[in-house]
């Protein structure tokens, strides 16, 4: 089995690929232990988007927070500055890597959508199965769904689950 990597890209100074490893060696401040505080039905610890941000250094151009999981060619799309101190980067659950069963190999929580003030956050902004966030100048690809129908029909195909290859 290959090691996970997450890849961070796009209008960003520094192009960034990290693995659990490296996750799990940030600052104990730059931590989130235990997101269950702040959503009840997930656990696990990550890392602040911030953390993140400040290894990546976005360009002037980034407006845009796309986060991409190939296991489910899902993808969301999110304004960078209201989340900017609202996003968690979940990588570990009981001090272990995150399986798929899990959510894993990444899953991007948003601490707190309503402090975001955007309308442009919904449930479908917490991303499982991520393995690349990318910058992007405007909104990027995003296959979130638009009315009530596609929500049901995408949770249908996220119930199949994907498989560890």
């Amino acid at each position: 089995m290959t090691t996970p990597k997450l890849t961070i890209d796009g209008h960003v100074q520094n192009q960034l690929v990290l693995t659990y490893s490296e996750l799990a060696q940030f600052e104990e401040s730059e931590r989130v232990l235990d997101v269950s505080r702040f959503h009840p039905t997930r656990n696990g610890d990550g890392v602040t988007l911030e953390s993140l941000l400040s290894r990546v250094i976005p360009t002037s151009e980034a407006s845009y927070l796309t986060l991409h999981a190939t296991a489910d060619d899902f993808a969301a799309s999110v304004p960078l500055e209201p989340i900017r101190s609202e996003g968690i980067l979940v990588f570990s659950v009981d001090g272990q890597p995150m399986t798929l069963e899990q959510g894993g190999p990444f899953r991007f929580l948003i601490r707190d959508p309503a402090a975001c003030h955007t309308d442009e956050l919904d449930d479908c902004a917490n991303v499982k199965f991520v393995d690349r966030i990318e910058l992007t100048d405007g909104r990027g690809r995003d296959t979130r769904p638009t009315d009530d129908q596609e929500h049901e029909e995408l949770h249908r195909r996220q119930d199949e689950k994907p498989t560890e290859s």
